[in-house]
């Protein structure tokens, strides 16, 4: 697809839409949001009319057989993933699906030869790969500022949420819907981007239990992994502690780089020295990556986060999870 501009539809436009992504496909340069879908037609009508977008939709299928539409976002949870993009590849219409990719890795292998046999692109909305604050962390990796790179150590701890007691009202906690709990909603943008920082990740072991019992899914998670480069790395991610922790360190031969994956901080420590440096994440957090996707799709450029990525992903976190 080498379109001069790609019209786009959105399968679910809810939460996640209405700033992180959906103004998105409207402002990136040769994009347009011509379409939205949700079950409610009355929530997808006023999507609709907010937002300025000409159609709306009630089903699916039939916003995927709109000819008007050349690519579709699918912005549902996590359980529908799987059966919305088998259906935009049957239609030979190229996807951006929602992270976590879907709820197994298996589901991701699935998919990407779905797509593949029928020679379309699938890419997933790992956005992190595509914001400054994360360049910059790239580019003081790539330019050896801490020496090789040795070990990675990440950790994201968090008090339980007032809506924990009532994970009826909550998808992002209901293993059916999201494959998991807050770490397959979370810890899936740190070990994405390390993967884009370091390379893919080729061994991991971890266990996931249920300590607080608020809810169904796995409230702490601690694993370790190996890069192919030889990097080790270990991660521990909890949601029912007191206190809130984000603190990712990659530590080479020359000093280390510190930050966090909802912090705004990058720190450099080398020679003695910490130097640090401070990024305004864009409006949209999406728009940097949509414009990657809508460069590959009019043959301008590379997406970062395509399903071969967001696969391996998904099977890390199935190796953490003690599932894989």
């Amino acid at each position: 697809m080498h379109a001069d501009t790609i019209r786009w539809g959105i399968i679910g436009c809810g939460d996640v839409t209405e700033v992180k992504s959906g103004p998105g496909f409207q402002k990136a340069e040769g994009s347009q949001l011509v379409a939205v879908m949700r079950r409610n037609g009355a929530l997808a009508a006023d999507y609709a009319r907010r937002h300025g977008v000409p159609k709306w939709y009630d089903d699916a299928d039939a916003l995927i057989a709109d000819p008007e539409v050349d690519a579709i976002y699918i912005a549902t949870p996590p359980s529908t993933h799987k059966d919305y993009v088998l259906r935009c590849a049957a239609a030979g219409k190229p996807v951006l699906v929602e992270k976590p990719m879907a709820m197994n890795h298996a589901e991701c292998l699935t998919m990407n030869a779905a797509c593949n046999d029928a020679g379309i692109a699938l890419f997933v909305a790992y956005y992190r790969r595509t914001l400054p604050r994360y360049l910059k962390i790239k580019s003081l990796i790539d330019s050896g500022a801490i020496g090789e790179v040795r070990m990675v150590s990440t950790r994201f701890h968090r008090p339980s949420l007032e809506r924990d007691k009532d994970p009826s009202q909550f998808w992002r906690i209901d293993p059916a819907l999201a494959g998991g709990g807050y770490f397959v909603d979370l810890a899936g943008h740190a070990l994405d981007f390390l993967d884009y920082l370091l390379g893919p990740i080729t061994q991991v072991s971890g266990y996931a239990t249920n300590q607080a019992g608020l809810y169904a899914a796995e409230d702490i998670v601690s694993g370790s992994f190996r890069f192919a480069s030889g990097v080790q790395g270990t991660g521990q991610w909890c949601f029912s502690v007191a206190e809130q922790l984000d603190l990712t360190e990659i530590t080479g031969t020359r000093g280390s780089v510190r930050f966090g994956f909802y912090d705004s901080q990058v720190q450099l420590h080398a020679n003695g020295n910490i130097e640090s440096f401070a990024f305004d994440n864009p409006p949209h957090v999406h728009l940097p990556l949509i414009q990657t996707v809508v460069d590959a799709l009019r043959g301008k450029g590379i997406c970062p986060s395509d399903g071969t990525s967001g696969a391996r992903t998904a099977w890390v976190m199935d190796g953490l999870l003690g599932r894989a």
